[in-house]
């Protein structure tokens, strides 16, 4: 039992030492730099085969499948699906001097319009904006900024950035 395990095991060494392998150094097409592994040779073979039938520079003579668009506006689907964060525009309600002041107002603002959504921009520091709404237009928001102008007379529109989703 003990000379047929030998056996079997000097058997099995003799088997892999069959196995042919090489030591191989491929160029990355990318970046020029040099990838080493090792590699059986007809494994190598195979790959230089299939790598020899591709296509790397447009060598086919085939014209590339053209896709025609419409021309036309797109619409705010569209626009939305390609940017999810456009310019646009904002009520600016009011600046102030700090934080506090700005929080004050915020709140106050949230319970007399509930339909538009309030932030505070702190761009300018140490002052606040209290900007309100999200259009994508200047018409679009004339009717909320009379609302907004009868309690804040200060009230303007500006040009903003504005998720496009949220935006009227």
């Amino acid at each position: 039992m003990n000379n047929l395990l030998k056996l079997f095991i000097i058997a099995t060494v003799f088997s892999f030492y069959q196995i042919d392998a090489q030591y191989i150094v491929k160029k990355d097409t990318l970046s020029g730099t040099e990838l080493s592994f090792s590699l059986d040779k007809r494994i190598n073979e195979a790959l230089e085969k299939v790598e020899g039938n591709c296509n790397r520079d447009g060598e086919s003579g085939k014209e590339p499948t053209k896709i025609l668009v419409a021309s036309r506006e797109l619409t705010t689907s569209e626009i939305c699906r390609k940017n999810p964060k456009i310019m646009g525009f904002k009520i600016q309600v009011v600046i102030v001097k700090s934080n506090e002041e700005a929080s004050k107002i915020s709140s106050e603002f949230r319970n007399s319009f509930r339909n538009l959504k309030v932030e505070k921009d702190a761009s300018l520091r140490p002052n606040y904006k209290i900007l309100a709404g999200s259009y994508f237009s200047k018409n679009s928001a004339a009717d909320d900024l009379r609302h907004v102008k009868k309690v804040y007379p200060s009230a303007t529109v500006i040009p903003y950035a504005v998720f496009c989703v949220e935006a009227k």
